[in-house]
């Protein structure tokens, strides 16, 4: 080969070099913070007795990620908007490897919780950021489907690799490393992501930030997750989750008024949220994250409750569902260049939800073999199938200034589906299982509750064909 060739070539090694580097740097953020999701609760136990936590307290693990996850995704797919990708991605890292570290290290109940508040600030970030980095390095053509379809894989394998890993952890090494394990996974992308990826031009900022609206819409958003998770210790009819809900409702109904006749940069530009494939593909979007948090949280207890297994081997047979999601995906990936998107999300949704409806046949008698693994698979796959057209739908033809918002919007929707759908089909499971705690009564509600979830996909699907089949790209 002549000095000349292998200069020409270069030009166009480089580009495909640093786009794998990115999906690579992309992905493992998105395992981390799905991993983050679920790894803490099989330690929850561990983590009561380590710190001395009560049992009120000790729900606040997992409530203090949520709620800051939750309520400041808007506000982190904004600053990426307005402060660039690369820029945001890494301050949101940094943040999250070390709230990681410093929730490893606590001694005190409030050290842990003020850790993961932390990190999900940091995850606030850093996952809008991701995304809409995924988005401009792939923006059309097979790659944008093979890159979309390695997210939505480790998105999902993440969340359920983490009860293997969480339950791994806390039983041989002590319940400490479940906050430890997500400290390299962020130093590894935080350095993919400083060497590898090209800061694009600082963005053209116009007009002054609209201050008002993000302080409207965090508070909002904040208050509506807060109001769910804490479901478990007030009822949906109780006067402190009404007022909560009623609070977020009006904080929100200001947000979009504020956003209608401000004269600085909008936080989201209504256009966006009015568009009918950004909306139908965020309703998707919130369901399916509903369906997928409750149902995991169902099946870990009727793993541990009804048939009595242990965490460690809870978390080995989670390994199915994880394997389906990756088929799944890979299948997405074979298809996506043939089907359209909406189509993946039809068939997809049907597939998960006729697995969750398989699941809503455990019983307290029953077997990993008789009564998980076959759903697990089912389920898994059809999941698979979905989240990487949802991705993909949700930013396609999005102007490239409004990529993080887009990103933001997606993230905020499956966040608060999740604890919708846990605080929802959990109340609902409770009251089927009633007051007694036997393995038959548990397995009843736990039932209705994947029963549930199958009636959630099965929404979602029909969506996807009412909605978003007459419809193109996002304007």
């Amino acid at each position: 080969m002549t000095s000349i060739e292998s200069a020409s070539r270069r030009p166009a090694a480089a580009p495909a070099a640093r786009a794998a580097l990115t999906l690579t740097a992309v992905a493992v953020v998105q395992f981390m913070v799905s991993l983050d999701l679920s790894v803490v609760n099989v330690g929850l136990p561990k983590i009561a007795a380590g710190l001395g936590f009560g049992e009120v307290g000790l729900t606040w693990v997992i409530h203090a990620y949520a709620l800051t996850f939750g309520g400041l995704l808007l506000l982190g797919g904004k600053a990426t908007d307005r402060y660039g990708r690369k820029r945001t991605l890494l301050t949101g890292l940094g943040l999250f490897g070390v709230a990681s570290l410093a929730g490893g290290f606590a001694q005190e109940p409030g050290h842990l919780v003020a850790a993961r508040a932390a990190q999900g600030i940091g995850a606030a970030a850093a996952a809008p950021a991701a995304l809409a980095l995924l988005t401009a390095t792939f923006p059309e053509g097979r790659a944008r489907v093979r890159a979309f379809g390695i997210w939505s894989a480790m998105n999902a394998a993440g969340a359920a690799l983490g009860v293997l890993i969480g339950g791994v952890l806390t039983q041989y090494a002590g319940w400490r490393w479940v906050m430890f394990v997500s400290a390299p996974m962020a130093a590894v992308a935080f350095s993919m992501v400083w060497r590898g990826v090209t800061a694009e031009p600082p963005p053209s900022r116009g007009r002054r930030p609209d201050v008002l609206g993000a302080v409207l819409a965090t508070a909002g958003m904040t208050l509506l997750v807060f109001g769910v998770v804490r479901t478990d210790q007030y009822s949906w009819t109780s006067p402190v989750t009404l007022a909560t809900l009623a609070a977020a409702a009006a904080l929100l109904a200001a947000f979009l008024q504020v956003e209608r006749t401000t004269t600085r940069e909008p936080l989201v530009r209504l256009g966006l949220l009015a568009n009918r494939a950004v909306a139908g593909v965020n309703a998707c979007n919130l369901l399916v994250g509903a369906a997928m948090a409750a149902s995991f949280y169902f099946i870990s207890l009727y793993l541990q409750r009804v048939l009595g297994t242990g965490p460690a081997l809870t978390g080995v047979m989670f390994l199915p569902l994880a394997l389906g999601v990756v088929a799944g995906s890979v299948v997405a990936i074979k298809l996506g260049y043939r089907l359209a998107p909406w189509k993946l999300l039809v068939v997809g949704g049907l597939l998960t939800a006729a697995g969750f409806g398989w699941f809503g046949l455990i019983s307290a008698d029953g077997s990993f073999a008789a009564d998980v693994l076959g759903p697990s698979i089912v389920a898994s796959i059809g999941f698979g199938l979905c989240l990487g057209p949802l991705v993909s739908l949700a930013t396609a033809g999005v102007a490239a200034h409004e990529t993080g918002t887009a990103s933001g919007l997606l993230a905020s929707s499956r966040q608060i589906g999740a604890s919708l759908g846990l605080a929802a089909l959990g109340t609902a499971a409770h009251h089927r299982s009633g007051s007694a705690r036997t393995p038959e009564a548990l397995n009843d509600g736990y039932a209705l509750g994947l029963a549930l979830s199958a009636v959630l996909l099965a929404a979602a699907a029909l969506i996807a064909l009412t909605v978003l089949r007459r419809t193109d790209a996002p304007e």
